[in-house]
């Protein structure tokens, strides 16, 4: 490792054939000719000792070390500009990269809008979403896939970081034409006779549904079952059933749709950032975490219909 002696052109090379998927797009966007941007992938191949991609007449892909290899260059440039720059240097100057990821209400209810006004303060940052499930944007967070991570814990981890903003309740989306649509709130009782439809069992929010009720002996009997909650709402809007969903999951003022306040027994998430305990984020991903976190902390988001 001692010998490895890489070239920054090299690296940045690399990054826009990676984000690019084209040798041609790349050379354009770094105003380089294809035959020389080709020599510098290969002779950056041939210190690693390694291909980084597989190409083809039609496409270009990384291969599995190259996607490792991706992650490490990024950090690379990112750090070597932080010593270079001051951060508001950066912000003016750099074309950063941001990757988050982020649990899939969140993504649909407030990062389009937060994203950007973000991009029009910054327009030479650009910011990759990650919309997964919880669990899979834990280990997004955790790998260092992602710089940092939005969503929700009700069990502190002791690897994870967690700045909470939002409590996030759980009301219960029905048809405006269903005959309890009418009602204040609602409680499990309620309900026990309506046909249920409810997320997987692997879903954070299943299992926080499915916690809750336990605690009290409550067994809800779902009659459908569905993987995403874009599905479970198309579901519910086409009068299949009912079904216990986080507020932010339910567009405001749904046509068809309305979320009623939820009782006996209330539940609800934490909404937060979450950070990998202990790491420091690049100054592009330093910014926007605190440009998210004061626009957060500042809005209302709704608790209701």
């Amino acid at each position: 490792m001692a010998h490895i002696n890489f070239d920054l052109q090299q690296l940045q090379a690399f990054i826009a054939v990676a984000e690019r998927g084209s040798f041609r797009a790349a050379a354009e966007e770094i105003h380089l000719s294809p035959p020389a941007l080709s020599r510098r992938i290969e002779k950056l191949e041939s210190i690693i000792g390694t291909r980084l991609f597989n190409r083809t007449t039609r496409e270009v892909e990384l291969t599995a070390i190259g996607r490792v290899f991706l992650e490490r260059a990024r950090a690379a440039i990112d750090d070597l500009e932080s010593a270079i720059l001051g951060i508001s240097d950066i912000a003016a100057t750099r074309s950063g990269r941001v990757t988050v990821a982020c649990v899939p209400s969140a993504a649909i209810y407030f990062l389009p809008q937060v994203i950007r006004s973000f991009s029009a303060k910054y327009p030479s940052i650009r910011i990759r979403v990650i919309d997964e499930s919880m669990n899979q944007t834990l280990q997004s967070v955790l790998s260092g896939e992602s710089d940092f991570g939005i969503g929700f814990m009700n069990n502190l981890m002791p690897e994870i970081a967690f700045e909470g903003i939002h409590d996030d309740p759980f009301v219960v989306a029905m048809r405006r034409d269903h005959p309890l649509a009418k009602r204040q709130s609602l409680q499990w009782a309620q309900i026990e006779g309506e046909r249920l439809i409810s997320v997987a069992r692997s879903s954070g929010n299943r299992q926080l549904v499915d916690d809750v009720m336990s605690k009290v002996d409550l067994q809800p009997h779902y009659a459908f079952e569905v993987s995403h909650i874009g599905t479970l709402l198309g579901m519910v809007e086409a009068g299949l059933g009912i079904a216990a969903v986080p507020r932010t999951a339910l567009p405001t003022n749904h046509s068809s749709v309305v979320g009623l306040p939820l009782r006996k027994p209330s539940i609800s998430r934490r909404l937060g950032l979450l950070r990998k305990q202990g790491s420091s984020l690049r100054p592009a991903a330093a910014m926007f975490h605190e440009y998210l976190f004061e626009v957060l902390r500042k809005r209302k988001l709704p608790s209701g219909d």
